[in-house]
């Protein structure tokens, strides 16, 4: 089977593993008695819930796969396909909560399936360098981690659908930048264990991924997961493929007369992923 298929495949598993992790783990964090996030914080609290516990398991299977199609392919192919995982949330969101999926929701669904395969088929993603250069980690250090501060202590200041805003935007700019790192661990894996255990990557993917986890998970309690999950959803792609193009040097093998239908596709991709992770919102509140 050609790489380009294999990421295809591998990111298509990883959407459907991160659909059902996060239901899960969204479910877990409805349950949790706000008085005890003031003990032990959001992940702390959760640690104590099967169903947590389930959800982040199916999740890291989800990142195996993403870890797997990345390398495969380039980030503009695969970041793109994972927002599907929430064309595998729509059906599971819908079977927990005993309820019909609205004709609106099969429409914005058919929206972003055409503009996902649009992007993937016309755009033709190609990849660049599986590093960034020390240069470019400093410069997005010095633009990204101000911003970081300034979303998470205005976040802090903040209460409902706004602190969830915030902090869904916070994690998704957070896993969209351990994208970028994790091909390049998945690249310096295949030199050896020696080699894996002595690259900064490694250790900065680990500093990344957690903080992610812990910022996405308080997004997740912060009550408005009608907020939270489409800031995430949509931030994530979109700063993993900015980097992809401006760092790793990926590129879209398509002719300038296709390009308004390209950037088309992109606008559909994201209304359709905004109203999507929307609804998906609404059925998890339903659930708890």
């Amino acid at each position: 089977m050609p790489a380009h298929a294999l990421a295809i495949a591998f990111a298509l598993a990883a959407a459907l593993c991160i659909a059902v992790g996060a239901v899960l783990r969204q479910r877990a964090a409805a349950k949790v008695p706000d008085d005890e996030l003031g003990k032990l914080g959001a992940v702390g609290s959760l640690t104590r819930v099967p169903l947590w516990w389930a959800g982040t398991l199916v999740g890291m299977g989800g990142y195996i796969f993403q870890a797997a199609a990345l390398g495969k392919g380039s980030l503009l192919l695969v970041q793109p396909l994972l927002v599907t995982s929430l064309l595998f949330a729509l059906p599971l969101g819908a079977w927990l909560t005993k309820r019909s999926i609205a004709p609106r929701e099969w429409a914005w669904a058919g929206a972003l399936t055409a503009a996902v395969a649009i992007l993937v088929v016309v755009g033709d993603p190609r990849p660049g360098e599986n590093h960034a250069e020390a240069l470019h980690w400093a410069i997005i250090g010095i633009i990204g981690l101000p911003l970081l501060a300034m979303c998470l202590l205005t976040a802090r200041a903040r209460t409902g659908a706004q602190k969830a805003v915030l902090l869904g935007v916070a994690a998704g700019a957070l896993f969209g930048v351990a994208a970028v790192l994790t091909k390049g661990v998945v690249a310096v894996a295949s030199e050896g264990v020696g080699a894996l255990l002595t690259s900064l990557e490694t250790y900065a993917l680990i500093v990344v991924g957690i903080t992610a986890t812990a910022v996405q998970q308080n997004a997740y309690q912060a009550g408005d997961l009608q907020a939270s999950l489409p800031a995430s959803t949509v931030t994530e792609p979109v700063i993993a493929t900015a980097l992809g193009f401006a760092v790793l040097g990926e590129y879209l093998d398509a002719d300038k007369e296709v390009a308004l239908l390209l950037v088309a596709a992109l606008v559909v991709m994201a209304v359709a992923t905004i109203a999507l992770a929307r609804e998906s919102g609404r059925s998890e509140q339903a659930v708890a």
